[in-house]
């Protein structure tokens, strides 16, 4: 039995669920935790995160599983557990707050609070002692000088507010040529034209950027461009943000050639990514962009689908104890299970320098694609891809044997809608019925389970061992967006109606598919 339980034993999220038993007293976010801190006086500690973040997980082993931190945190705050992934609304406030006072954010996001809730001070990751240090001078503050904290968080609830504020205007918007040209014109200053993405690290793939991009250079026949996405998502399949063996993206690379992603894998990112590179393969052709597509919905299939054919959440960026244990190969080991295909396989994923990372270990990358491979080694292509494939079977069938990383199993609407989008986009791109499949077995059992008798939805949906399971938190503005975009596909009008059978009160005209 734990030595701690808390009020978040009661809730569903696996987030709150993985701190159900720290000594802090967490709450969840709810009115129970407002009333105590009215009624003690005491700040509230907001602190927001997710299920598969790395640095939470750090900060819960150092700070909130050490029971000396946590009596200060107890005695000194009410401490309330919020997953941003249930409560996009309540992390954007906070955000928002923590990047006016820091001017930078992510998460775990640590936010201090008046006893109304509005902001006082905040913060991400901090080190414990920094974190107790910082515990201390806040209620100290607090108690010896209330006035200032109220005068402080007053001001940041006006500059939090004005963020939010959204001018209306009686006059008609027009977007020529030429805004898009200017903007697009800003944009190209910014690109990594040797490594593809965005100038900077970290680097996150932002498929919709990428949307946007592919189809304005197909439009305007704007051939840099067109190289620059090229290249883009050349790098992105080829790297190892590129689950190599197991297929998927994961959340973003640490460095500029994306090489050692930050492990965690999430619905929405994958989603999008389908989408993306299958359009990518209708303006290209490149047999790598099908590839990439088939091997991420063979990962979707294996680990982020339930039962019921919705979509699981995210996957842990960390296993024992370690970010990425799950996804790195020692040399030996990879000689040990590959035997005399090894040598293929080092050249192929590049066990040496290139793909070294930490502890002595490897992550899989790719120099090239399969046919500049196959020539360069001087095998036929047929042959290479056969081989490959054994490869990676050995290799994924060994990693099944490793501790998992952890799975945060809650269905989110919005999330499960992209998905439904990317399986439609791959069927569209590639005729394989089985992607039609998924994705209409997908939105028939996402508006069973997550639409309301009076046609709303709802946000989030979690099977229960034992029972039907439930559906929870009323939708908000991107679970409509995403489910209207999912059930009007560009599909064949007899498949599209297929599609969205149960979705009439969500319909909108379909776009043109890609290119137009």
């Amino acid at each position: 039995m734990a030595e701690h339980t808390n009020r978040l034993a009661q809730e569903s999220s696996p987030y709150l669920l993985q701190h159900a038993h720290n000594p802090v007293d967490w709450y969840p976010w709810g009115e129970e935790a407002f009333a105590k801190a009215k009624a003690e006086n005491k700040l509230l500690l907001i602190s927001i995160g997710y299920s598969s973040c790395h640095w939470c997980h750090v900060m819960e082993r150092e700070s909130f599983e050490d029971t000396a931190v946590a009596q200060v945190m107890n005695d000194r705050f009410v401490c309330v557990k919020v997953d941003r992934e249930e409560r996009p609304d309540v992390d954007q406030v906070y955000m928002s707050a923590v990047q006016l006072m820091t001017g930078q954010g992510g998460w775990p996001l640590n936010c201090f609070a008046l006893p109304d809730g509005r902001p006082v001070h905040g913060g991400t990751y901090f080190p414990a002692k920094q974190w107790v240090e910082l515990l201390t001078e806040l209620d100290k503050t607090w108690q010896q000088d209330p006035d200032r904290v109220r005068a402080y968080a007053e001001r940041l609830h006006q500059g939090v507010k004005s963020q939010n504020l959204v001018q209306t205007t009686e006059e008609e918007a027009v977007v020529d040529r030429g805004d898009l040209d200017a903007l697009v014109d800003v944009w190209r200053d910014r690109l990594d034209n040797i490594n593809g993405g965005p100038d900077k690290v970290p680097k996150f793939p932002m498929p919709n950027n990428y949307e946007f991009l592919l189809r304005y250079a197909w439009l305007t026949e704007d051939n840099a461009l067109k190289r620059h996405v090229e290249l883009t998502l050349d790098k992105m399949a080829l790297g190892g943000i590129h689950d190599q063996v197991g297929g998927g993206f994961a959340r973003y690379s640490t460095d500029a050639v994306w090489k050692a992603p930050h492990f965690e894998k999430m619905l929405y990112d994958n989603a999008q990514l389908v989408s993306l590179y299958s359009r990518a393969y209708q303006a290209f052709g490149k047999p790598l962009y099908k590839q990439t597509v088939e091997h991420a919905l063979a990962f979707i299939q294996r680990e982020m689908t339930a039962p019921n054919g919705l979509f699981y959440s995210a996957l842990d960026a960390d296993t024992e104890g370690e970010e990425g244990r799950f996804y790195v190969w020692e040399k030996d080991e990879l000689q040990t299970l590959l035997g005399a295909e090894y040598d293929l396989a080092a050249a192929y994923y590049n066990v040496g320098p290139k793909g070294l990372w930490e502890h002595g270990r490897y992550i899989l990358l790719r120099s090239e694609d399969d046919p500049a491979f196959a020539d360069q080694f001087g095998i036929a292509l047929p042959e290479l891809e056969q081989r490959i494939t054994a490869i990676n079977n050995t290799l994924l069938h060994a990693r099944e044997t490793r501790e998992r990383p952890g799975l945060d199993d809650k269905c989110l609407t919005s999330w499960n809608a992209l998905m439904v989008s990317g399986y439609c986009d791959a069927y569209e791109a590639f005729g394989d019925p089985t992607y039609l499949q998924c994705a209409t077995r997908a939105m028939d059992v996402l508006l069973s389970t997550c639409r309301r008798t009076n046609g709303a939805l709802w946000h989030s949906y979690k099977a229960e061992t034992n029972g039907p399971g439930k559906a929870t938190i009323n939708g908000y503005l991107e679970d409509y967006c995403f489910t209207i975009e999912g059930a009007d596909r560009p599909l064949p009008g007899h498949l599209r109606r297929t599609l969205a059978h149960r979705s009439t009160r969500l319909g909108r005209p379909c776009h043109p598919p890609f290119p137009g």
